[in-house]
């Protein structure tokens, strides 16, 4: 199982950024090899449609779940379209987050948050 991170950073004490198409990097986490790639979010420095280009991007690498603050109505429709699993997610350390989720303590997002408009 792949699950990705938004993240502010590289490593496990990097935080988890609550931005989900305006995000630094993606963190997938394979639980099966225990590798970790870290992506660069091809979205953050979009004029408009950050979500949709970061979906994109995730959609390619095949992740089965997706851990970050929140997804606005076009990500959310794209990644539901997709049948890839998100939840949500404070701002906390990368490995806190792993942990919650294996502890089945997140919440799944079951409904897009607001609407955003441009470069935030």
């Amino acid at each position: 199982m792949k699950i990705v991170i938004s993240s502010n950073g590289k490593t496990s004490e990097s935080l988890l950024d609550k931005r989900f198409g305006r995000c630094e990097y993606f963190q997938i986490h394979d639980t099966e090899s225990k590798e970790v790639k870290i992506l660069e979010n091809k979205g953050q420095n979009s004029s408009g449609g950050a979500g949709i280009v970061a979906a994109n991007q995730l959609n390619v690498e095949k992740v089965d779940v997706i851990i970050t603050g929140d997804l606005g109505p076009n990500a959310y429709e794209l990644i539901e379209k997709a049948g890839i699993r998100a939840y949500k997610c404070g701002n906390i350390a990368i490995s806190l987050v792993m942990e919650k989720y294996n502890n089945g303590e997140l919440e799944e997002i079951k409904m897009s948050g607001p609407a955003y408009h441009g470069a935030n």
